[in-house]
């Protein structure tokens, strides 16, 4: 076979394989642009009778935060403006990214799906697998089995300000649109970064989230769907849930784990080495709030009550506040700007003086000219000591190892009862002072209602 003849056979070869790679390309194309070779979301099939429960970002109460004269104290002509309720957050699950929503139902233990999960970790006192300690009968391996689950937040993993938690609420139109039976069951959906290993595995992970959410905001993760409604004892024994205690502080609360709805690489993606739990408060069982600042059952007629929170039902912050306070903490590569989100506040207060909440010992939320939703009386119960928990960044979750908290300690150790520790925010409980019965314990709170400040005092914090 001379030259010649080996190019034009070389040349037919490489012009087939191009117009067989162009073929295939032509097919292809059409199919994965109609039919994208993506995972189904959770929430495909729950946008069907289901409807977000959050605000959307170009809608957020939020948006303005660092703008100085958005929140000012000052109205036009240097007059005093009435204090509004600039923002509301529920945080479904403690620790993790909240919701921000426009109006919340206002219950004994706080904001309507606030703080009703917590993960926790299993611990125990000796270096031993969990598996390996059921069923022994001596005092020894006794003691050893001896575990108990200890609720965790972003102090010891700051990875959980990245699980994103999201919101689906019952819609009445798209029921009536399915002609489905009207249901109240909402539904959580906690979402988490990660990439499968191994290569051809990782790499199908990032195209379909690339196809998904686009070239630059995709990126893997995996979704994890969760009932909110609590559980019948039947539905709870079919999904493999247990009732365990769990350790809050101080509190030992009886509450249901679960566990068997995570998969194990979250475990990993937060850096947990011993088991990993999720409780649920039992409606049934809510945490007394006795702590020394709450009102007194005796004074409200009835028991003063939490779910996950730290102490209190309700948490105050009025941006006017911490843009005070951003000023004066250091900046660096780590810390560009302070958002009034890594305080973990419930009800975000604009246009009132800077630290006026530190005098606040009751107020009323009103509707104002509106009449939308009847008044709300606070109880102030103290200020916010807070922890190293601000120092992770809402966004990102990564932790700076100094700020905000060495400028709270410093610039807000302001609370004669808290001697070194900063304080910012208040804590408050709800007061229902009109209700007849346990029933009519309960409002309503909206973005816009306007902040009546009725009794004012110094506050001595207590444990």
């Amino acid at each position: 076979m001379d030259d010649l003849s080996l190019a034009a056979i070389l040349e037919l070869d490489a012009s087939a394989v191009f117009l067989l790679c162009a073929t295939v390309l032509a097919f292809l194309v059409p199919v994965v642009i109609i039919l994208p070779p993506v995972r189904p979301s959770k929430s495909d099939a729950l946008l069907q009778t289901h409807s977000l429960a959050a605000v959307a970002p170009a809608r957020s109460g939020l948006r303005t935060q660092y703008s100085e004269t958005a929140h000012s104290a000052a109205a036009d002509g240097n007059q005093q403006r009435t204090p509004t309720v600039q923002a509301l957050v529920v945080y479904p699950i403690k620790s993790c990214r909240g919701v921000e929503v426009t109006k919340a139902r206002v219950l004994p233990q706080g904001l309507q799906f606030d703080r009703l999960f917590t993960f926790a970790q299993l611990k125990s006192q000796f270096p031993v697998p969990v598996d390996e300690v059921d069923g022994h009968d001596d005092d020894e391996e006794k003691e050893k089995a001896r575990h108990t689950w200890t609720f965790i937040t972003q102090r010891q993993f700051a990875r959980l300000a990245t699980v994103e938690v999201e919101l689906w609420l019952p819609d009445e139109m798209k029921l009536r649109k399915q002609s489905i039976a009207q249901t109240s069951e909402a539904f959580l959906i906690l979402r988490f970064p990660w990439r499968a290993r191994g290569f051809w595995r990782g790499l199908v992970d990032t195209l379909s989230a690339k196809l998904t959410k686009g070239l630059l905001r995709g990126q893997p993760e995996i979704e994890v769907l969760l009932p909110v409604d609590f559980p019948s004892a039947e539905a709870a024994k079919a999904r493999g849930y247990t009732y365990e205690d769990v350790t809050v502080w101080g509190d030992r609360v009886t509450a249901l784990n679960l566990a068997s709805e995570l998969p194990e690489e979250l475990r990993l993606y937060l850096g947990v080495s011993n088991k990993l739990g999720l409780f649920r408060i039992d409606p049934a069982h809510l945490r007394e709030n006795n702590h020394g600042n709450a009102p007194k059952r005796d004074d409200l007629g009835w028991q003063p009550v939490s779910a996950f929170q730290d102490g209190y039902p309700l948490h105050i912050q009025n941006i006017s506040s911490v843009q005070a306070f951003s000023k004066e903490v250091p900046k660096d590569q780590d810390l560009k700007q302070l958002s009034v989100m890594r305080f973990r506040p419930n009800i975000i207060v604009s246009g009132a003086p800077v630290y006026d909440e530190d005098t606040w010992q009751q107020i009323r939320l009103e509707s104002g000219s509106s009449g939308l939703y009847r008044s709300v009386q606070l109880d102030i119960s103290c200020r916010t000591t807070r922890c190293r928990l601000p120092n992770v960044d809402p966004d990102t979750g990564d932790r700076h190892p100094r700020q905000p908290d060495k400028s709270l300690r410093a610039l807000r150790n302001v609370d004669p009862g808290a001697p070194k520790n900063g304080c910012l925010g208040v804590q408050a409980c709800p007061l229902f002072a009109d209700a007849v019965d346990e029933e009519d314990r309960e409002g309503w709170i909206g973005v816009g209602m306007e902040v009546q400040v009725e009794k004012r005092g110094d506050h001595f914090y207590q444990d």
